[in-house]
């Protein structure tokens, strides 16, 4: 498999600094200090991490609904990332996914199994195990 890349670049320092993060081949995303905690026009780190998760869980269930014998005609996920005080720093504590998945002839309790398998195993979900991964699953439809 490949390696996947991402930068950041910051200048300045804290409280009038700003930076950018490039993920890959994507666009640079800004970021402050007022994007992250004061709702300024930007992004933040929590909001990558959130976007990472929503795109692997979404790409991963259809995988799984796929080896299920079921076909998803669309599914769209978030995911909402809980950045709280710990001490003297700061900790993602918990992350919310919400997903609402159209899958013709799915009953709703073998899609609930197989969205939360989904959540455990897509390489994302791994790679934040320390973080407590809540799921909203939804057949919509």
């Amino acid at each position: 498999m490949g390696i996947s890349k991402g930068s950041a670049q910051w200048t300045g320092g804290l409280k009038d600094g700003k930076g950018a993060m490039k993920p890959g081949h994507a666009a640079e995303v800004p970021f402050s200090l007022g994007t992250r905690f004061e709702g300024q026009p930007g992004s933040n780190p929590e909001e990558l991490i959130g976007a990472a998760l929503s795109g692997c869980f979404s790409m991963a269930l259809s995988l799984g609904l796929e080896k299920a014998g079921l076909k998803p005609t669309s599914i769209k996920t978030n995911a909402d990332v809980q950045l709280d005080k710990q001490g003297e720093g700061f900790a993602i504590t918990t992350i919310a996914l919400s997903t609402e998945v159209i899958v013709p002839g799915a009953d709703d309790a073998r899609f609930q199994k197989i969205a939360e398998e989904t959540k455990k195993g897509c390489p994302v979900s791994k790679a934040l195990a320390g973080v407590n991964i809540t799921l909203k699953a939804k057949l919509v439809g």
